[in-house]
């Protein structure tokens, strides 16, 4: 496969009922595999133009994850029941796993509890053990503005925000593919509130980190919070010469904004 195609995911082949969740997949099925995983609020589609334009050799297998873009809403809304959706999802075949953000958290859990799928583990500014209290005021914030009047209030919050980076094509693709309307006439991301506002509190847990023996890469966008001061030194002790890192002149939406950066870093691992 040449393309890209979204399929669902229902019941596993051993008919038991799992998570139905949006995959977008890129690149030829016997590529090397990557599964990638979006940051909160985002959704699988956005690994499209770093598959498509700088990988087109890999197989990446790119989830919604549950509470986010056309997956589904349904709870628990904890990093342990998105690992169990993505342990069916690989259905035991091991992948590069590239996390960015809320994804990178995801990304050390799933190493942590099935290390036999994940062969490395790239993180891209990866939200891991935030300070509680900082973590309060967002989702404080998020519950009192939590959508926009337009189109064009939702394009300039990105701009104004994280995004400025980002080139507009892909800031127009953000836009077509996860803004919908809600039941009052305004502009809200296709996501489940109830669902982000339980995972901004995932992310003020207590740091864990990846099995010793985990190839593992970091990057830090130093014109970003996310990365906290402790994480860097906890993960270089722990892992050792298993550990690289990188530091990107960037903000927080590191895949997005530097694109054939990061697509440098995950060929690296392959």
């Amino acid at each position: 496969m040449t393309g890209g195609r979204a399929a669902p995911l229902g019941v596993d082949r051993h008919n038991e009922p799992v998570s139905e969740l949006q995959v977008y997949e890129y690149g030829p099925a016997d590529g090397p595999r990557v599964l990638a995983l979006h940051g909160l609020t985002g959704h699988g589609k956005r690994w499209e133009t770093l598959a498509t334009e700088h990988l087109p050799d890999v197989r990446f297998i790119a989830p919604d994850l549950r509470g986010h873009g056309r997956s589904t809403s349904l709870p628990p809304w904890t990093f342990e029941a998105v690992v169990e959706d993505l342990v069916r999802l690989l259905d035991d075949a091991p992948a590069v796993v590239v996390g960015h953000s809320f994804g990178g958290a995801i990304a050390v859990h799933m190493a942590r509890h099935r290390p036999d799928l994940v062969r490395a583990l790239v993180l891209l500014d990866p939200a891991i053990a935030q300070e509680p209290g900082w973590i309060g005021e967002i989702t404080d914030q998020v519950l009192a503005d939590p959508d926009y009047p337009d189109a064009e209030a939702a394009r300039r919050d990105k701009v104004e925000s994280d995004w400025g980076e980002v080139e507009s094509r892909l800031i127009d693709a953000e836009l077509a593919e996860h803004l919908v309307t809600t039941a009052r006439g305004r502009r809200t991301w296709r996501m489940s509130l109830p669902a982000i506002i339980s995972y901004f509190g995932q992310l003020a847990r207590e740091l864990v980190l990846p099995p010793a023996s985990t190839p593992t890469v970091l990057v830090h966008a130093l014109d970003s919070p996310w990365v906290t001061p402790q994480l860097r030194p906890a993960l270089a002790a722990h892992l050792g010469d298993r550990l690289t890192v990188h530091e990107f002149n960037c903000g927080h939406m590191v895949p997005l904004a530097l694109p054939a950066e990061t697509a440098a870093i995950v060929r690296s691992v392959l």
